[in-house]
């Protein structure tokens, strides 16, 4: 059943209950706290959602899409960094950003671009950070809330590395070092034992990964700051778990960003293919 048109519903802005078909929340005033039937049926589609699956699966699918569009440059031999690398011909059209996005206004790429990759190790890479830490982000905030972080922090660190310049971009690590610095959010403002230990595990782990950085080939540092960043502001923003329940609210603002990212793949291709 689409709509639930009796019984009750959790508040979108408050997260307490009230009836499905009330004009206004009981508790803190919001109009039409069901969505007007449609709460309930948000939160199951959102709650079913298992991230970091879901991730796998966008990355893998852009990544062979890219294999696929110049499988001849993809085959050519390389070193151990550039296995299987999709041409930049593949990514543009699939949506790479860079300074360019800035100039031309392809706003969409800040978000096609955290789910492409430019070879083997590449996405393997990311894909085994995103496996650990979106699960971690998940278990404290919230589904819906680690789709939030995991796309502001990798749209912040494009934004960031686009403004600074850097010519051609792609790839989650932004995204990944996003769901970082939730986890050192949590662990700062939580405190206590638990709090502390999350907080300097997770800060430790950044700042490794964010020192290999230098030491390895083409990689977008500055992407990576701006995605810590976009990551911390936004757990703050939202919030996590023990202290503020996950709303329909957090569902909604989830699903408008997996909709924008869609359509945003659907706008590079209909750059890069259309007449």
């Amino acid at each position: 059943m689409l709509r639930k048109t009796s019984g009750s519903a959790l508040c979108y802005a408050c997260g307490k209950l009230n009836r499905v078909d009330a004009p206004a929340c009981f508790y803190c005033g919001k109009r039409n706290p069901g969505l007007w039937g449609f709460g309930p049926l948000l939160g199951r589609v959102v709650g079913r959602l298992e991230f970091a699956r879901l991730v796998t699966v966008a990355c893998l699918a852009a990544y062979v899409a890219a294999l696929l569009l110049d499988p001849a440059a993809a085959l050519r031999p390389r070193g151990p960094f550039d296995l299987l690398a999709p041409s930049g011909t593949a990514l543009m059209t699939l949506g790479m950003t860079g300074a360019f996005a800035l100039e031309s206004g392809r706003w969409w790429t800040l978000f096609t671009a955290i789910y492409l990759h430019g070879s083997l190790l590449h996405i393997v890479f990311n894909l085994l950070w995103i496996r650990e830490l979106a699960p971690a982000v998940e278990a404290l905030y919230g589904r819906a809330r680690v789709v939030l972080v995991f796309t502001a922090g990798g749209v912040a660190g494009f934004l960031v590395s686009n403004w600074a310049g850097i010519g051609a971009t792609i790839g989650a690590s932004g995204a990944v070092f996003g769901l970082l610095g939730a986890m050192v959010s949590y662990g700062r403002h939580r405190g206590g034992l638990f709090g502390m230990a999350v907080f300097r595990q997770y800060w430790q782990w950044s700042l490794v990964l964010f020192v290999m950085g230098f030491l390895m080939p083409g990689v977008n540092n500055l992407a990576h700051a701006g995605g810590f960043l976009g990551g911390y502001l936004t757990a703050l923003a939202v919030g996590y778990g023990e202290r503020r329940p996950e709303s329909a609210a957090h569902r909604i603002a989830a699903l408008i960003a997996l909709l924008v990212t869609l359509a945003s793949f659907v706008l590079a291709l209909w750059s890069a293919l259309g007449p």
